[in-house]
Parts: structure tokens; C-alpha cells; sequence
């Protein structure tokens, strides 16, 4: 479904579902706890430099980011678990889920969860992780790619949840109103996104307008005054570059969290 950004965050792709940046938190990449996140390495950040930024939004690129190997830590998203920690259970959708580390970690709780990824190989390497863990009956996976005319069912999951699924900027408010639609009465929707403070610039092949604070994505969603919206733009401690020559330092998130009201 999108794209996930590689370097400091854990578990998705960007194009379709990642360039994906998805194990959250100080994670270690696709899982979910955290610690210092090593998403990705100098070999993955190459494949973005080298590739024309038009395919990074393709099933064929990420499909042959995750046939390479193992992309993310396996550990949910640092903020998911901040967020969803207070719900209570109920139906999930995870767009952009890929190798499942946020999926699987939601299904451990108790939650009946939907995960879509654009990339049939992150798709079936997250469902063997959640038969190994033991939710595999409380996951179903749709292959899914979030720049079509792909649409959630209407009000249909208390919980609507994607990281780091970076999508340019024309593309970000209608992307997050198709999220906002699949929001049940009193669910919540949970978008948590690169911050360019900390993932474009000298050193990387990204551009600061692929990036959005958290209240320039809510002011491109326009919600109505039916929802409670909250926007930050929070810290955490990561590694970047990814792999063993990274440094740990702070790097800024966006993280916009809002609640249908009932």
C-alpha cells in the first residue's frame, strides 16, 4: 500500500505500503519493543538513492526490498503501542503492515485485526510470523496498494492505524481520508509519519516535501468537529544511519491520533 522510508523506524514500505520504516520506538526493525532502531542498513539506503523515486511507491520495488531479506525488527511501532495501550480490543485495520510487526503484536491483545501491504512477499513473510506466534487465525491479510482506487469499508474498525507510510505530499490528504472513512463511532485513528527534521536532507535521497508535521496532516485531512484531534511531533532515540556504523540520537516523529466521537 505505501512506502515505507528506511533508517528510524521499523516495519513498512513507501509506495505502496513502505519504504517501510516500521519497528517503532527504539526498535529494531518490524517488531515491536524497542530499543535502538536499526532499520535497515547502508545496502537498503542504496536501493533508494539508485532507484528513480517514481518506483518507490511500486509493488516490484518493495517486493524486491523484502526478497533480499529481513527489513524490519519484528517489534511493533513505539507509537502504536503508546497509543493502543489504553484501548480496548476490538476490530484493527494496519495498512502498510508489512513483514506484520504491528499486527501481530495488536492480535497478541486481543484485537481482530485486518493488515494490507502492497507487497505479496512482505504479506506472506508476515503471515508465517504470525502462525509462529500464534495469532495467525486473528490476522487477515489483503494484498493492497494504498495510491489506487483501493478504499476500506466505511466505519468498520475501532482502531485505524499506519506508520511511516510515506506518500508525496498530493497524495497525502486523500490517502488519510480513505483511513479516516474506516473509522468505526468512537475508534480512533492513529497516522504516525517521518518527521523531516530528521529524514531528509544532506546524507539521504529524500526531500523535505515528502515529509508533513503532524498538523500539516491534520489541517490536509479536515476533519470536522465530529472528531477530537491531537498532533505532535515527539522525539525518541534511534539509530541512523541504520547498521552497525549508526549513531544513537534523537530523531522527531508526526504523529497524528484522532478519536470519532460516538
Amino acid at each position: 500500500m505505501l512506502a515505507h522510508l528506511p533508517g528510524l523506524t521499523e516495519s513498512r514500505g513507501m509506495a505502496t505500503q513502505h519504504p517501510h520504516d516500521h519497528d517503532h520506538g527504539t526498535d529494531q526493525h518490524g517488531g515491536h519493543e524497542r530499543g535502538a532502531h536499526q532499520h535497515g542498513d547502508a545496502g537498503q539506503m542504496a536501493a533508494w538513492q539508485e532507484t528513480d523515486p517514481a518506483e518507490w511507491f511500486t509493488e516490484s520495488f518493495w517486493d524486491d526490498r523484502y526478497r533480499e531479506r529481513p527489513i524490519w525488527s519484528g517489534n511493533a511501532n513505539q507509537r502504536l503501542v503508546e497509543a493502543a495501550a489504553e484501548l480496548t480490543p476490538g476490530r484493527a485495520l494496519d495498512v502498510g503492515c508489512g513483514e506484520g510487526g504491528d499486527a501481530i503484536w495488536l492480535a497478541s491483545r486481543g484485537w481482530q485485526v485486518t493488515a494490507s501491504d502492497v507487497s505479496p512477499v512482505a504479506l506472506d513473510r508476515a503471515r508465517q510470523a504470525a502462525g509462529s506466534a500464534g495469532v495467525g487465525e486473528a490476522i487477515t491479510w489483503e494484498q493492497a496498494d494504498g495510491r489506487s482506487d483501493w478504499t476500506p469499508p466505511a466505519g468498520a474498525y475501532d482502531l485505524v492505524t499506519a506508520s511511516f507510510l510515506q506518500f508525496p505530499r498530493p497524495e497525502l490528504g486523500a490517502f488519510h481520508r480513505k483511513l479516516a472513512g474506516a473509522v468505526a463511532p468512537g475508534g480512533t485513528l492513529l497516522i504516525t509519519a517521518h518527521h523531516a527534521d530528521s529524514h531528509a536532507g544532506e546524507g539521504t535521497p529524500f526531500t523535505a516535501d515528502l515529509f508533513a508535521t503532524a498538523q500539516e496532516m491534520a489541517d490536509g485531512l479536515a476533519l470536522d468537529d465530529t472528531w477530537e484531534v491531537s498532533a505532535t511531533d515527539p522525539t525518541r532515540e534511534a539509530v541512523f544511519p541504520p547498521g552497525p556504523e549508526g549513531q544513537l540520537m534523537s530523531v522527531r516523529d508526526a504523529v497524528l491520533r484522532a478519536v470519532r466521537r460516538g
